[in-house]
Formats: C-alpha cells, sequence, structure tokens
C-alpha cells in the first residue's frame, strides 16, 4: 500500500485541526484548542482517472498538521522533509488569512523544499500545493456578512482566488466547511489525485507536446514562390521628358 504524506499548513485559528478531525471522525469539534504538533493516518480508495476499467486502488494517508502561530515558525518546518503534498488553508471570511497565502505560507514552503527540482514543475510549472477554503457555511451566513461589512471587508471572492492558484503555479483549489462536511473529502480525494495521478496526465501532455513539435519540424515546409513585379511598364512615349513633348508640338512640314 503505498503511502502519501500531506501537511497542513496557515494562519492559527483558520480550521486546519477542525478539517482533519471532520475528516477522519466524520465529528465537529466544538471548542478550539491550538495545535502544537499532531498526526493522523487514515486510508482513502480512489480509482485512476486515466483509466475506464481500473479497480480503486487504496492508499494510506498520513496527515501532519501543525501550528500557525509565529513562535512556530523555527520548529514548523521540521516537518516539511518527504511531504508528498501540502495543504495551504485560509478562511474564506478571514482575507488576512488569504493574503497570508502569498506573503508568508508559499515562501516558507518554497524555502523548505525542494520541489522546483521535481519532473511535476518541469513538465507542468505547478508545485504539489492545494490550496484549500475553509469555513465555507459562512459565506451563507448574514451576521457573518454583517460583520464583514461593518469593518469595511468582505469574502475572499472566487476571482480572487482562482488568480492567487495561477500566479503560485498551484495543483489547484477546493473549498469546503469542517461544521457541514461540506466539500471536506474532495479536499483529501483531491490531495490524492495530485500525488499519484495528476503526474501521469502532465507527463503524458509534456510527451504529446514534444511530439507535435518534432512532427511539425519534420514535415517539408511548402516551396515560397516569388511574386513578379505587378509594376506597368509605362509606354516609351510616355516616358519622354517634358521639354521633348513641347518640340514635337512646335514641329510644322512644309510641302
Amino acid at each position: 500500500m503505498r503511502s502519501i504524506k500531506c501537511v497542513i499548513v496557515g494562519d492559527g485559528a483558520v480550521g486546519k485541526t477542525s478539517l482533519l478531525i471532520s475528516y477522519t471522525t466524520n465529528t465537529f469539534p466544538q471548542d478550539y484548542i491550538p495545535t502544537v504538533f499532531d498526526n493522523y493516518s487514515t486510508t482513502i480508495a480512489l480509482p485512476d482517472p486515466n483509466s475506464r476499467d481500473s479497480e480503486p486502488q487504496v492508499f494510506k494517508l498520513n496527515l501532519w498538521d501543525t501550528a500557525g502561530q509565529e513562535e512556530y515558525d523555527r520548529l514548523r518546518p521540521l516537518s516539511y522533509p518527504q511531504t508528498d503534498i501540502f495543504l495551504i488553508c485560509f478562511s474564506v471570511n478571514e482575507p488576512n488569512s488569504f493574503e497570508n497565502v502569498h506573503d508568508k505560507w508559499f515562501p516558507e514552503i518554497k524555502h523548505n523544499t525542494n520541489f522546483e527540482n521535481l519532473d511535476l514543475y518541469h513538465q507542468s510549472g505547478r508545485l504539489p500545493i492545494l490550496l484549500i477554503g475553509t469555513k465555507a457555511d459562512l459565506r451563507d451566513d448574514d451576521h457573518e456578512r454583517d460583520r464583514l461589512q461593518e469593518s469595511n471587508s468582505d469574502f475572499v471572492s472566487q476571482q480572487q482566488i482562482q488568480e492567487l492558484v495561477n500566479k503560485l503555479g498551484l495543483m489547484g483549489y477546493v473549498e469546503c466547511s469542517a461544521a457541514t462536511q461540506a466539500g471536506v473529502r474532495e479536499v483529501f480525494e483531491k490531495a490524492v489525485d495530485c500525488v499519484v495521478f495528476e503526474p501521469d496526465r502532465f507527463a503524458k501532455e509534456s510527451l504529446q507536446q514534444k511530439q507535435d513539435v518534432q512532427d511539425s519540424e519534420q514535415k517539408p515546409k511548402p516551396r515560397q514562390v516569388s511574386k513578379k513585379s505587378h509594376t506597368a511598364t509605362q509606354p516609351e512615349s510616355s516616358m519622354k521628358s517634358p521639354k521633348a513633348k513641347r518640340s514635337i508640338k512646335r514641329k510644322c512640314t512644309i510641302l
């Protein structure tokens, strides 16, 4: 059974631990207890999306929960080695946590990993990092909407999210709610897909692109037929100088 290491990072209180507990136990924790480090282990079965008749493959998913507080900035990267995929979490109702994806979490991961040396990056320009929006149920909460408006703020928009995914070269985005469990399973199915199946798709696409380039280079180029000048040749009489014309007009014959 293949084992996959998945590390979850993000600001404190965005719901990282709640997401993991909701997924592994189907329950939602009511009390907030800041995490230092914690590990969860579970299994997940997924069919190969690249094969029509594929039987589901079973994977062991090792989930590493981390602390988002600044006092753990030096300790947290110790959990990063040999990680297969990172989940960067932010809360859809906390724009500051979304800004820190770009300002803090993505740079920290890049600094402490060698992901840019992976074939995945060279083939697709993507890094094994998923962006996760938590607390999605609050988008429909009138009280939360009023609170944000009072502070001259708003929910993080889908356009902002997609622009960041493209800018940073992430594998994608999944939005979820640990409270309602909406999208929770999709988070980890997408994570496994990114590790196991996506690289094969990118490799095939990259190979096909190279083959297309080679085929186009080998095709004989059509001969370019030089176009003849279509400039009309002026009659000899019209090329005479004005003086010659005047002299012709003055000429007469005496019989």
